[in-house]
């Protein structure tokens, strides 16, 4: 039967190679549709990803075929073995009768100890979507061709995951686009058809510590020519964690707010004049 899912990225190639990725399909296994082609606009402004549409063949699910069970053979009866004579034994004279101990008198033992709790029920959970994360991520960088070991830890109600190996610059990508879509491939995959939505994290390098650090400092320098020029600024689009970062830096900073305008995936941060907030 013929099944679809639709793909979105900055290019037309982007959204297939990313379609691929996720089906874990050749481009001969696939019909590709362009449902909208992807605009870069001036500047960065006015610019719209591009979205594809992959059809491709899903066998049906078919019942198993019950297979004859073989006929029983009989087995063979053992070969009777021979007696060993019995050694006579003499004769030896009755035991006297002796008298029958009486029954020591009952005591009550103390109740058993119950057992301690039994290890908490997320444990099992826990494994389960560990496994999950590391079966899915490495069957995704065998179809990329990248050699990496994802290391997994849990951080509350997080999973931590850390990529390792070499060449991981392909792996992060520009301003870490590419990390953004391992992250958002491996949720998509590991939280389907659970009831509880687990959240993924996923680094490598220590990219994001640096990339927060230098949001940071973009947003101290952007409030600064806010406040002296006295007008509002709107930053490069950002996906939802990185505006997170520059709402964060600047909420106790004198003569500024924030606040994001426009859709996904090309929502922005707007750092804007404020004379009344001290």
């Amino acid at each position: 039967m013929l099944k679809y899912m639709e793909f979105t990225a900055k290019t037309e190639d982007e959204a297939i190679a990313k379609g691929l990725a996720y089906l874990g399909l050749d481009r001969d296994d696939v019909s590709v549709e362009i449902l909208e082609r992807g605009k870069t606009g001036f500047l960065g402004i006015g610019s719209v990803p591009a979205k594809v549409k992959l059809t491709y063949e899903a066998p049906d699910e078919q019942p198993p075929i019950p297979q004859p069970e073989p006929a029983a053979q009989p087995r063979p009866a053992p070969a009777p073995r021979p007696e060993k004579p019995k050694p006579s034994r003499p004769e030896r004279p009755a035991p006297k009768a002796e008298p029958k101990p009486q029954p020591a008198p009952r005591v009550d033992r103390p109740a058993p100890k119950a057992d301690p709790d039994p290890a908490p029920k997320g444990e099992g959970a826990d494994s389960d979507v560990s496994a999950a994360i590391v079966s899915f991520q490495t069957g995704l960088f065998q179809h990329m061709g990248v050699e990496a070991v994802p290391v997994v830890t849990r951080e509350g109600d997080t999973y931590q995951v850390v990529l390792e190996g070499e060449n991981m610059g392909a792996l992060i990508g520009h301003r870490g686009e590419t990390l953004d879509a391992i992250q958002q491939l491996t949720g998509y995959a590991v939280n389907k058809g659970r009831s509880h939505r687990v959240r993924i994290h996923v680094d490598a390098e220590g990219y994001r510590a640096r990339r927060e650090e230098s949001l940071n400092r973009l947003a101290r320098k952007t409030a600064g020519k806010v406040v002296k020029y006295r007008r509002n600024i709107t930053l490069e689009a950002m996906n939802a964690y990185e505006r997170h970062v520059i709402h964060t830096a600047l909420q106790d900073y004198p003569g500024v707010s924030t606040f994001s305008t426009g859709t996904e995936p090309n929502r922005r941060t707007v750092v804007a004049y404020d004379p009344g907030k001290k």
